[in-house]
């Protein structure tokens, strides 16, 4: 007998696409440009601050919040960077990945009967997340072309049910940033409402072509009603280690640690200990723009004999490619095809679609090793493609 309770998703037999993407590229060994996940060695004083943090002992449960020289030095780190004050004790709470702190947010503060709003595409955890809270997911799509967002079709979407808004800037996949128009549009349509924000914004300090990244934390009215999400795993290569943060006001955080120390009650605390040092640095990652973007010419030249049409990605891991001048098919066949001919692994932009529908369009990823970048961009650029 089918259950009610499970959820019906864009998910092929209940499998996300990239899982069967990984599992293809394993068997195809195929280059690597599905996945966000920096393939770069961290930086050795970090690898060696964790091996002592685990001969100092750290090796049982932290702290549920994180451990407080981490907290206190995001702090700072927020602070410096957004000129916003947010208190260690109860205002910053670390978690295992920003994709936990994610959940831990909207399943604290959405409650069934409520609806969320969130820009389509997006990420594939938001759906379901909101769903399993018994919530309405409510998709604004942003038009392709500009990548811009239709402020109006926000404040007609909004109802006295509507809860939460969650944005993505920088944005997976798009690329795209909010300006501040977009800011100024999303402070009015909030303003006197009891809907709370969640903001996305792993990708911080991946920002290029001299644009800045407009935290909801720059902006007093819109940080008092906001979740921010942040990853230090994707900062400083390490996302395997699974510790990212949130920060919020004390009174919405102490909801979202009632949540989260039934999920994992502490990320992990050796890592939690080696990443409080590295983060008192700026240097470790004020540098990952210029990196980043050096990775996303790379491959942008690397296709540039290919038919694939690269759109403009100001932001994240990630450029858009557009294969209608070659193929006919759908965009998950087309990347299955690409596996098995070509060997490169890549995911479909339909994935991040609520609806699903076909977009003649893929994601590649360039936080890569350049070899890998230049092999796929070659592989990509072959006649036959």
């Amino acid at each position: 007998m089918q259950s009610s309770l499970v959820l019906k998703s864009k998910l092929n037999g209940g499998i996300s696409i990239f899982s069967v993407v990984g599992q293809l590229a394993a068997e195809y060994k195929a280059i690597n440009l599905w996945q966000g996940a920096p393939s770069f060695t961290p930086d050795p004083h970090l690898v060696e601050s964790a091996f002592q943090a685990v001969r100092e002992g750290f090796n049982q449960y932290g702290p549920m919040p994180g451990v407080l020289p981490l907290r206190e030095a995001l702090a700072r780190k927020t602070a410096k960077l957004y000129g916003a004050q947010y208190d260690p004790n109860t205002e910053i709470t670390v978690t295992a990945g920003g994709l936990e702190a994610v959940y831990a947010a909207i399943t604290a503060l959405v409650h069934a009967g409520d609806e969320v709003l969130y820009f389509d595409p997006a990420f594939e955890c938001y759906e379901p997340t909101i769903r399993l809270q018994g919530a309405t997911p409510v998709p604004i799509r942003i038009p392709l072309g500009t990548m811009k967002i239709d402020w109006d079709q926000v404040q007609a979407a909004i109802t006295p049910r509507t809860r939460m808004i969650i944005v993505n800037t920088p944005h997976n996949p798009l690329g795209g940033v909010l300006d501040q128009n977009d800011i100024d549009r999303l402070i009015a349509i909030t303003r006197g409402t009891n809907i709370v924000i969640l903001s996305d914004e792993v990708y911080e300090h991946m920002v290029y072509d001299g644009k800045t990244h407009l935290s909801m934390a720059r902006y007093p009215e819109l940080a008092e009603r906001s979740v921010i999400v942040f990853s230090l795993g994707k900062t400083f290569h390490v996302t395997g280690w699974r510790v990212g943060y949130c920060v919020a006001p004390a009174e919405i955080m102490k909801e979202i640690r009632m949540v989260h120390q039934y999920l994992v009650y502490a990320a992990p605390a050796p890592f939690q200990m080696a990443l409080a040092a590295s983060v008192e640095d700026e240097n470790n990652y004020l540098h990952l723009a210029d990196f980043y973007q050096k990775k996303r010419d790379l491959l942008v030249d690397s296709l540039s004999g290919s038919a694939l049409k690269v759109k403009p990605c100001p932001s994240g891991f990630f450029l858009l490619a557009d294969f209608r001048a070659v193929s006919d098919k759908s965009d998950r066949d087309f990347v299955l095809d690409l596996l098995r001919r070509k060997r490169v692994g890549t995911i479909p932009l339909s994935h991040f679609y609520s609806d699903g529908a076909d977009t003649g369009m893929i994601r590649l990823s360039f936080c890569q090793h350049d070899d890998v970048l230049r092999e796929g961009g070659r592989l990509l650029s072959e006649r036959d493609l």
